[in-house]
């Protein structure tokens, strides 16, 4: 117990820093790849995303969605490409080859898509090497460089706006 409050403030720490030294850097480069990082125990219908996708235009194999899951004990069925509090150690570091590969892969946007405040979650997001990211409304507004202020279930809503504000900061045609 003492040891999970420990991995727990050292993860928490290192998120700080990440964000505390992060530089929002806008640009007009089209997006060409997604990422999507989802709380699979708030919303578990990722066909969600893949119609997204081919909203703005992006290819189905450059398009990559992950869901964290904060049930460690039972498998996610529904899901191959599920993590959760286990695939991380202390300082932030990342115990999961895939997870690591996906957070390092320099993905031209990035969907947050969560409201829980969950560190790991955090994590992943402020982790991931994407050039401009997209989420929910969070307590810490420094994860996302855009943020749509909607409920989880609104998603209609949440992929007009991001539609919209993707057309004026010229990142899709």
């Amino acid at each position: 117990m003492i040891l999970k409050g420990f991995k727990e403030k050292s993860n928490q720490k290192y998120l700080n820093k990440l964000l505390s030294e992060r530089h929002v850097n806008v640009n007009e480069d089209p997006v060409k790849s997604l990422g999507v990082i989802f709380n699979i125990n708030e919303i578990d219908d990722f066909e969600l995303f893949t119609k997204f996708a081919d909203l703005i235009k992006v290819r189905p194999n450059i398009t990559k969605i992950i869901a964290f899951s904060q049930n460690e004990k039972e498998s996610v069925k529904s899901w191959d490409k599920c993590y959760n509090r286990r695939d991380f150690g202390r300082h932030g570091i990342v115990k999961n080859a895939e997870l690591d590969t996906f957070l390092n892969t320099e993905f031209d946007l990035l969907i947050s898509y969560y409201e829980e405040e969950i560190l790991e979650l955090k994590l992943m997001t402020a982790l991931s090497k994407a050039k401009f990211k997209i989420g929910i409304l969070q307590a810490d507004e420094r994860l996302n460089d855009l943020i749509i202020k909607t409920k989880l279930k609104n998603i209609d809503l949440f992929k007009k706006e991001v539609y919209k504000y993707l057309k004026i900061l010229k990142k899709i045609k």
